[in-house]
């Protein structure tokens, strides 16, 4: 148990049988009354994001996560096995629980696998990753002012939006929260 004193970005709550990621807090005392502490609370499962407040000192219960850096091996169809590096336990975690890391999830890469009491709540991986793209139009420089972009399939089979001037089998630097383009590999 903790008290809404002690919330930190990142904590996950255990409120009524659910799991809440905080990842926004402000402590707030207002002209007259007791002081709060307003949260925005992501849900582990659902992904669903809700604005709470609690007043000050109020006990919450906090969920025993364990975060462990694992190794991504393979996709059997079903599920994505995960091998733990230290005791090389392996671990399948559903496609529903991975959702869009599936993206850009290559065989052997590191990904930090959130548990608890035994149960995979989410899949944290490196916040960008280096891929080589599979295909891409030919890029026609135009008469335009801006720079434009095009869809390129990348080596996971996800589409990422490209520059003009990147081609087949480049290796691009994508950014894992939003799918976005942030540079080329060069070397």
């Amino acid at each position: 148990m903790a008290t809404t004193n002690d919330l930190k970005n990142g904590m996950v709550l255990n409120l009524d049988g659910q799991l809440w990621q905080v990842t926004w807090f402000q402590h707030h005392k207002p002209g007259k009354g007791g002081a709060v502490v307003r949260t925005k609370l992501k849900n582990v499962e659902s992904g669903k994001t809700v604005d709470k407040t609690f007043n000050a000192d109020v006990k919450v219960e906090v969920a025993n996560v364990d975060k462990r850096t694992m190794q991504y091996l393979y996709n059997d169809g079903t599920s994505y096995v995960f091998m733990d590096t230290g005791t090389y336990d392996q671990l399948e975690v559903s496609p529903d629980v991975l959702g869009d890391a599936s993206n850009f999830l290559l065989e052997n890469q590191e990904a930090i696998v959130a548990t608890n009491e035994g149960r995979v709540l989410y899949i944290e991986l490196p916040a960008s990753v280096e891929l080589e793209v599979t295909y891409t139009e030919p890029g026609l420089q135009g008469d335009r002012s801006t720079g434009g972009t095009k869809p390129a399939t990348v080596e996971t089979g996800a589409t990422v939006n490209v520059p003009l001037f990147i081609t087949t089998g480049e290796k691009i630097k994508v950014d894992t929260r939003d799918s976005s383009y942030l540079g080329r590999v060069t070397g």
